[in-house]
């Protein structure tokens, strides 16, 4: 008969180990070699049989002071130590739920969830590009996508037309097994999927030739979408019911249209507002003009202030995009560039000249603006 290892060295502490260092080294080795675990691994089954027993010792008082002074002798059955294993009640848990949780992620030890029950469909994605006009007003637009619908030659069966779908006899249709282990909580109940039907609780013996059995077919679809006014890039759409099918009665998924918005030539979008640069003369800065604002619709006639200056931003309210929400929509904002012009005659270059003379002689008047000047200077 092989001989006892010791069970200090079993959990891997030391003799002075408190009783916080015994329960983390037992439940690391719990979790590492439990059965659930590691199924049909006699080798680990033996190691967490093994574990369970140093621990029980050691997390008792009485046990552990007959074993410190005597060894496996003094906690023999069989031996003078008497006390057996049979009464282990958790060994110091307490709560046996903090073990439980360890393996199971919270689940009940040695339940599980019904697995043959309706699934919901996965959901689809599809990427959207659209032009920056459209996002603002909205459109109707038709997309295609590819999917897996009910095949129409087996009803969604699986079974070739005129057979059957058979309830699996290993499970008995609920697709799942249950099978019971000893362990140190006593009998556990444990299960898990059908190796038979894989979970479905279902076999096809002779499978539908269209879908091979699955039941589902790969279709292209047209779907048309109603893209509502004021959409940006990062909108989702979410269309209910347009995913792919469920499983065992389980509703369809969903589709989710992403929205990305192509980049105007001359706006720029911040939330429901839109930005643009408007180019005028030098002329125009400085002794004011009638200008045709571009807007997302029509232009709009604007009277530029005389002596504006270069940089200043002017407002049209309402002229930028509606709100998804509210429908009210943003402004639109244009800020003004003066260009100077890069090509002139001898006669204009004469004019400037003799403006700058006209500035020069009076550089010291700070009461009088540079466009005032150049007003003066044309007419």
């Amino acid at each position: 008969m092989a001989t006892k290892r010791d069970y200090y060295e079993v959990l891997g502490v030391g003799k002075g180990a408190s009783e916080d260092e015994l329960k983390k080294a037992y439940r690391k080795l719990a979790k590492q070699y439990h059965p659930d675990l590691n199924p049909d691994n006699k080798e680990a089954e033996a190691k967490f049989k093994e574990a369970n027993e140093a621990y029980e010792v050691l997390s008792d008082k009485d046990k552990k002071a007959k074993y410190d002074q005597f060894g496996h002798a003094g906690v023999d059955p069989n031996g003078f130590g008497g006390g057996g294993f049979g009464g282990f009640d958790g060994g110091g848990f307490g709560d046996l739920g903090d073990i439980f949780n360890m393996f199971f992620d919270g689940s009940n030890f040695g339940s599980s969830k019904r697995r043959n029950g309706p699934v919901k469909g996965a959901d689809l994605k599809y990427e959207l590009e659209i032009d920056f006009h459209d996002a603002a007003f909205g459109l109707n637009k038709e997309i295609h996508i590819t999917r897996n619908e009910s095949c129409d030659e087996c009803k969604g069966s699986g079974a070739k037309p005129g057979t059957s779908v058979e309830t699996c006899k290993r499970c008995g249709g609920t697709g799942e097994v249950k099978f019971t282990q000893n362990t140190m909580f006593g009998r556990v109940v444990n299960v898990r999927p059908c190796d038979d039907c894989h979970g479905e609780g279902k076999i096809v013996k002779t499978p539908c030739p269209t879908c091979v059995g699955r039941g589902t077919v790969r279709k292209n679809r047209k779907i048309t979408l109603d893209i509502p006014a004021g959409v940006d890039t990062g909108s989702v759409m979410p269309l209910r019911g347009e995913g792919e099918p469920g499983q065992k009665g389980g509703p369809k998924g969903d589709l989710y249209i992403y929205i990305r918005v192509k980049p105007h030539k001359l706006f720029k979008r911040e939330g429901n507002d839109i930005f643009f640069e408007m180019p005028v003369t030098f002329v125009q800065a400085a002794l004011g003009a009638e200008l045709k604002i571009p807007t997302l619709e029509e232009s709009e006639s604007f009277e530029l202030p005389e002596g504006t200056q270069t940089g200043t931003t002017f407002k049209l309210k309402g002229k930028g995009i509606p709100s998804l929400r509210s429908k009210v929509r943003g402004d639109l904002y244009f800020t003004v560039k003066v260009e100077v012009p890069k090509k002139l005659n001898d006669k204009q270059k004469e004019l400037l000249r003799s403006f700058a003379e006209t500035v020069g002689e009076a550089s010291h008047e700070h009461s009088k603006s540079f466009f005032d000047k150049v007003k003066d200077a044309f007419k």
